[in-house]
């Protein structure tokens, strides 16, 4: 169990208790975010700026391998603790903080799905964030229904010869590493295959970067795929479970991106509590307004049971409890909307100010958008979620 259980005055025991440990970790990622992420995340947005520099401090600090084997390279910390320092990250920069979660799921799938010496030679650099990898599994006619996706991968010799194309690829024509879901066999879940596909390989191209919402400060494009060879060391794991492993990967990254919104969503609680305090109409401090302390009351109250729900989930998929994917669907689906609907409360408190792009919290109202889209989206949440309590129940 990755939550200390500590023994409080009455002698009941409290889950909810972080270690001395636990706080370092979430402390250490909170200073990065307020020193290198917080300072320039409205300027990154603007100028669409990725900031590989940044990153790779982060990997400095072990934020590359998070729950990556130590022996090559990761923190080898747990689920649990992989969320704290998210949703400590994405205070300062929600954009940020989402690829850096999607580059820690990608490393994490091949260290638990490679073999020793695909692990050996790609998560030490992936750990220290030197390179930086993408999770392909979206396609153009393929989102919701990833098990129809079309890529194909044909046996040729010792190789496999990958042609398709990926959509809405984080770290597109910027990542050193591409795993990337393609049809080996028949249609459906069961003929789905995954590769460590080189971004220097041949026949690997990419689309423009895509004009978005949010998330300016990463790139989002099409990963296109004409005859790329890839030896068959490069599979990731047999033939046919592809579609697992992505799966498998997306459980970890619906509690990442849960606690992106988390994040996200505290800073512009936050900055709210500020403006209140020192802003005046009608006489009085806006802090002395009942309807306003309803209002805040009410956003930090959705955070925290948002917060607990993704707890469960995270110790769940630590223990790897027969409910971990309903509980991780559970707490995305939770966590996502409320940190929306949190941050866009925030923006609406600050009025007028909160839409100018110098406050800060325009920009995370459309960093947190995506992220009911991402990962799954909400409505297929619901889906895994509807589908486990009735197999339950049968």
């Amino acid at each position: 169990m990755s939550v200390a259980a500590v023994s409080g005055p009455s002698g009941a025991v409290s889950p909810f208790a972080l270690t001395e440990d636990q706080r370092a970790i979430q402390q250490l990622a909170r200073e990065f975010a307020v020193e290198q992420l917080a300072p320039h995340a409205v300027q990154w947005d603007q100028d669409k700026h990725f900031p590989v520099d940044v990153l790779r401090a982060a990997g400095e600090l072990g934020i590359g391998g998070i729950y990556v084997d130590e022996a090559y390279g990761g923190t080898g910390l747990s689920r649990f603790e992989s969320v704290l320092i998210f949703e400590a990250l994405a205070s300062g920069d929600p954009s940020v903080a989402a690829y850096l979660s999607i580059h820690n799921m990608v490393a994490g799938m091949i260290d638990r799905f490679g073999d020793a010496e695909q692990r050996a030679r790609w998560l030490p650099a992936l750990c220290s964030l030197e390179a930086r990898a993408s999770y392909c599994l979206t396609e153009p006619e393929a989102g919701s229904d990833a098990a129809a996706l079309q890529t194909r991968a044909v046996r040729d010799g010792d190789d496999y010869v990958l042609t398709g194309v990926k959509q809405f690829i984080s770290g597109g024509g910027s990542s050193d590493v591409y795993v990337v879901m393609a049809r080996t066999g028949e249609s459906g879940s069961k003929g789905i295959s995954t590769f460590i596909v080189e971004g220097d390989a041949e026949g690997l191209s990419f689309g423009p970067n895509e004009k978005k919402m949010g998330w300016n400060a990463q790139p989002t494009r099409q990963v296109i795929l004409d005859g790329v060879r890839v030896p068959e060391n490069r599979r990731l794991g047999p033939e046919g479970i592809g579609f697992k492993i992505a799966m498998a990967g997306l459980d970890g990254g619906r509690l990442s991106i849960a606690s992106c919104s988390l994040g996200g969503a505290r800073a512009a609680l936050d900055q709210s509590l500020g403006y209140v305090r020192e802003r005046s109409a009608f006489g009085s401090k806006l802090s002395e307004f009942q309807v306003l302390q309803f209002k805040l009351a009410d956003m930090a109250t959705e955070l925290e049971a948002a917060r607990m729900l993704l707890w469960r989930a995270a110790w769940a998929l630590d223990a790897r409890d027969q409910d971990a994917t309903r509980l991780c669907a559970m707490a995305k689906r939770l966590a996502t909307d409320v940190g929306f609907t949190v941050a866009n409360e925030a923006l609406q408190i600050h009025g007028g100010y909160g839409y100018l792009a110098e406050y800060g919290l325009e920009k995370i109202v459309r960093d947190l958008r995506v992220h009911q889209i991402l990962e799954g989206t909400n409505e297929i949440m619901r889906l895994i979620i509807s589908r486990g309590l009735l197999e339950s129940a049968s």
